[in-house]
């Protein structure tokens, strides 16, 4: 008899971004993304760090400082980008991103441009600045889907 009390796919993407965002070194943001295609196969993940070739030791991480860059904003490339980027060449057209922060407007640009159509979010604590408000309105304008993930409210309970 199959089982039947397994994840959805939302569940095992969403799990699989939250796992990504767990590399992240970031002591106050960590963001994981997974994009997946329409073959519910997954392309890409990423999480925010620093630059490939940067020594994180060398960088700032912190949100504040004399200057912006005392501060890890200038530096830190975000989840969504990085999992665009390494897609490995694979099309990212009609695919879906889950992401465990709503993206900024640098981040739904990027969305945009590789072809993703839907975006999945966790949390969304930025709502309401001007950042994710420009994300929203680009979203709508480009035909972008955007969805809070909800969970089942299940435990997941491996077996082996």
């Amino acid at each position: 008899m199959k089982r039947n009390n397994y994840i959805s796919w939302d569940e095992y993407f969403m799990g699989i971004a939250m796992l990504s965002a767990e590399r992240s070194k970031d002591s106050s943001t960590q963001v994981g993304a997974c994009i997946v295609n329409k073959e519910n196969k997954i392309v890409a993940v990423g999480y925010n760090g620093m630059p490939t070739g940067c020594i994180d030791d060398d960088m700032p991480w912190e949100r504040e400082g004399d200057s912006p860059l005392d501060t890890k904003y200038p530096f830190v490339c975000h989840a969504e980008l990085n999992a665009i980027l390494n897609s490995n060449s694979a099309s990212l057209q009609g695919c879906t991103l889950y992401v465990t922060l709503f993206p900024c407007n640098e981040c739904a640009k990027a969305i945009i441009q590789s072809g993703i159509k839907r975006v999945v979010y966790y949390s969304n604590k930025y709502s309401g600045t001007d950042s994710v408000t420009a994300s929203g309105f680009l979203f709508r304008k480009c035909g972008v889907e955007t969805c809070e993930y909800t969970p089942s409210g299940k435990e997941i309970v491996l077996t082996v």
